[in-house]
């Protein structure tokens, strides 16, 4: 356990950070898991769907739970998919 005041207080921000990340980076993979569940299956994915999982990433990219180019690559194969299920 921390004893000087700023660590606790740095513990504290950790925590919440943490929980913050954790929140965004699950909804992230969700979205992209249900998404290659409905390819997968044969199912229609719409435009929507798409937007969504790029909404997830930017917001991940944006807040720093993924690097720039790592959210770049994953909408990139996301969307790779989706053209492909689209022909």
């Amino acid at each position: 356990m921390p004893i000087i005041k700023s660590a606790k207080k740095a513990m504290k921000r950790s925590i919440v950070l943490n929980k913050r990340n954790t929140e965004f980076k699950l909804r992230m993979k969700m979205a992209i898991k249900k998404f290659l569940k409905n390819v997968t299956k044969g199912e229609t994915v719409t435009q929507e769907d798409l937007n969504k999982i790029y909404k997830y990433v930017d917001k991940c990219a944006k807040v720093g739970v993924l690097k720039k180019k790592t959210a770049a690559r994953k909408k990139a194969r996301v969307a790779r998919l989706f053209t492909a299920k689209k022909k």
